[in-house]
């Protein structure tokens, strides 16, 4: 038997050898053995749906809409990039209800009361009954839609690719204000703030580098911050969805200039960490973590200061494909990130791989947890060939 390591010792280890790449491209059905660490049982998969055909010509899919569930029901609402809506069983995966659009999805829908939000790349958000599969209301943006939508206070709250945050009446669909910035000059990153409530406010990120502050009943700015503060023209998005503490504070982070803490109420900038990249932010307890660039770091909320970083980026004959960007999601102790190549399960303790789990063509949409009494601890994948895939967690660890 060979004999681990302390997890004091790993945590030592991780600090001395800093960011170190692992390889996610195996076997695609097995876990990964990763720095002398047998890989645990973590997941059975219950079943699985392919609901979209990969094209003959088709380079390189990938879906990028999280599947949503409804807690009453548990059905799984499914958006894809052929543009389809799709109402799966908890069950078995069959499908209960379609419909088509006539634009692919960027995003996912946003279930609340047994109705779907969903926000459409034909610029439409629906408003869809769950049970039924009947629209209850339309909403035409004439903007292309790329972010959940967020329900807040009788509006539902969405943002578009052209930098538009949209708020809609939930009761009717109608328009009920909305806030533009300028588009920047130069190159920017694919992609936009989801919006965040919070007491009254609603912040959100724009490509011209501003974390702005606007109030949820009328959408006037209360405060605009500039988070690229070394100047130039190019990638200064602020894409990552606002996170607000209970005490007062706002995180988000600029592509070009790392990851900043705010007063919630003034704007005022406590600190900043200067780590490039970053598209993605998760909050647990005391610590942030952020993803983008192929990167999973951990840092304080206090100060900013880095815990350990992982490198998440797949090494091929071309060269280093930055390949985990999107959100990560926080189950039975670890942090699951979704990359083009595999769905990695990170101890957050320490900043290493223990698990990682390859479909076929990689994972880009962030998964979705969800606990039934009926069916236990599940997490629902869709991958980047349009299967979803319902894994039933069995392990825990972090």
């Amino acid at each position: 038997m060979i004999a681990l390591p302390s997890r004091t010792a790993l945590a030592a280890l991780v600090l001395l050898a800093g960011c170190k790449a692992i390889p996610l491209n195996n076997d695609p059905t097995m876990p990964v053995r990763v720095a002398q660490v047998s890989p645990p049982a973590l997941w059975e998969i219950d079943w699985s749906k392919p609901l979209v055909k990969t094209e003959l010509l088709e380079y390189q899919p990938r879906e990028t809409a999280r599947p949503a569930i409804d807690p009453e029901t548990e059905r799984i609402i499914v958006t894809t990039r052929d543009g389809g809506i799709r109402c799966l069983s908890p069950k078995d995966g069959s499908i209960l209800w379609e419909k088509k659009t006539f634009g692919r999805f960027f995003s996912g829908a946003l279930i609340d009361h047994g109705i779907a939000y969903v926000p459409g790349g034909d610029g439409v958000l629906y408003a869809i009954n769950v049970l039924s599969g009947e629209t209850v209301w339309q909403f035409k943006s004439n903007e292309e839609l790329i972010t959940t939508p967020v329900v807040s206070e009788g509006r539902v709250l969405v943002m578009s690719s052209q930098d538009t945050l949209f708020a809609v009446e939930i009761a009717t669909g109608k328009w009920a204000w909305q806030y533009k910035r300028d588009m920047p000059q130069g190159f920017s990153i694919r992609g936009a703030s989801m919006p965040a409530a919070y007491d009254g406010l609603v912040y959100a990120g724009f490509a011209d580098g501003f974390l702005v502050a606007l109030g949820l009943d009328d959408g006037v700015a209360r405060w605009e911050r500039k988070l690229t503060i070394s100047g130039g023209q190019q990638f200064k998005d602020v894409d990552s969805t606002p996170v607000i503490d209970e005490n007062g504070h706002v995180f988000a982070a600029s592509y070009k200039d790392g990851v900043f803490a705010l007063d919630a109420k003034t704007g005022d900038i406590l600190w900043a960490s200067a780590r490039g990249g970053v598209t993605s932010l998760l909050q647990r307890g005391e610590v942030l973590f952020a993803t983008g660039d192929g990167t999973l770091t951990a840092l304080e909320t206090r100060g900013g200061r880095a815990l350990w970083s992982l490198d998440l980026s797949d090494r091929t004959p071309k060269g280093k494909t930055n390949n985990a960007g999107r959100p990560p999601v926080m189950t039975r102790g670890y942090i699951v990130v979704p990359t083009s190549t595999a769905l990695a399960f990170v101890d957050p303790t320490v900043g290493k791989v223990r698990a990682a789990w390859n479909p076929g063509r990689g994972i880009t949409a962030t998964p979705t947890r969800f606990v039934s009494a009926r069916d236990g601890n599940r997490l629902y994948v869709l991958t980047n060939l349009g299967t979803l895939f319902a894994l039933q967690l069995i392990g825990s660890g972090g």
